[in-house]
């Protein structure tokens, strides 16, 4: 018997673990309503069966990897506000950090998969919601609450029109739009 096999039975913890990464990658890959246990279970290398072994429902499945990513999330948002606290709110920083996630296909999908299913699932929406009340949070010090929220649904906006577009707005009219938005020079 190999032993990732005879570890994965003497650990169902990390059988767990892996039936969910499995479950997380499938999503970015191919959506939350496509998977299916069979694709789940190919996916982790695990018999068929282990997948309703370790969570009685697809959706329950689903729900655990889609909040699998929504960790993914939390992580960068900190990032964001980490740099913010440094460097400063500004129009050209914002811009910067929209620019680097624009370029991270990961992140962009993980963030997608997570609004779009937040449509009909409340407690993601709760986690959508807060996403978006944080970032209007970090630029409310500096720019005042209307701004900063202005500001954070145009970031929306830019993330959603890079998804429909397939390619991003350029990093001039974002920022150009956020100085606008902001009311601060264009540095």
């Amino acid at each position: 018997m190999p032993d990732a096999v005879a570890r994965r039975r003497r650990d169902p913890e990390a059988r767990r673990r892996e039936i969910v990464i499995a479950a997380t990658e499938l999503i970015l890959e191919v959506g939350v309503d496509a998977l299916t246990h069979r694709m789940i279970a190919a996916r982790a290398g695990v018999p068929l069966g282990a997948t309703t072994q370790y969570f009685a429902t697809l959706d329950d499945l689903r729900a655990e990897a889609l909040r699998h990513l929504a960790v993914e999330v939390d992580t960068r948002i900190d990032g964001i506000r980490a740099v913010l606290a440094e460097r400063g709110a500004t129009p050209a920083v914002l811009t910067e950090l929209i620019v680097q996630g624009l370029a991270d296909a990961r992140a962009m999908e993980a963030d997608r998969a997570v609004v779009t299913a937040a449509i009909d699932d409340p407690r993601l929406r709760e986690l959508a919601h807060r996403w978006s009340t944080q970032l209007a949070g970090f630029l409310a010090e500096d720019h005042g609450a209307e701004r900063a929220t202005a500001a954070a649904v145009f970031i929306d906006g830019v993330l959603w029109h890079s998804r429909i577009h397939d390619e991003p707005l350029s990093a001039h009219l974002i920022e150009s739009a956020l100085v606008g938005i902001l009311d601060a020079p264009i540095t």
